[in-house]
């Protein structure tokens, strides 16, 4: 028999809860091409930094993924403000971390009839702003 999972459901909405706390909202950017660690370098440069001047660092970063992980902060800000109803100028990057995704195998021809497996890697970035002003209410962090 199965155990008991406490379910995520809220009881008397029926909606699920959320998964962050109410002064907190996020955004996840999916299937990334580009491997796990060189994202991570472009997220530890945003990590703790307020949202303005995170939006300015990966403005004027050098690295191609920047792009990306700029329009991803953008999203989490938008979902701050529009769905949660937090304020923007009190906005800090409390979490960005990085994951492994899918894994593009390749075969790359060698000399003798041999071949070698070539892994092209993806990753994904989740990027949580908290906002410093408010406290949380219900802290249901997973």
């Amino acid at each position: 028999m199965k155990p008991a999972t406490q379910s995520r459901r809220d009881p008397v909405t029926g909606k699920n809860r959320r998964r962050e706390a109410t002064n907190e909202a996020r955004a996840v950017l999916r299937t990334v091409r580009i491997s796990p660690q060189k994202l991570n370098l472009v997220a530890q440069s945003i990590r703790g930094l307020s949202a303005e001047k995170a939006v300015n660092e990966l403005r004027f970063s050098q690295k191609r993924i920047a792009k990306d992980v700029l329009k991803c902060l953008k999203s989490a800000i938008d979902n701050a403000e529009n769905n949660h109803s937090l304020d923007v100028d009190s906005l800090v990057v409390a979490q960005a971390h990085v994951g492994k995704n899918i894994t593009m195998k390749r075969m790359h021809t060698r000399a003798r009839g041999r071949g070698v497996r070539i892994e092209k890697l993806f990753s994904q970035i989740t990027i949580v702003l908290r906002d410093t002003t408010k406290q949380p209410e219900t802290a249901e962090a997973a």
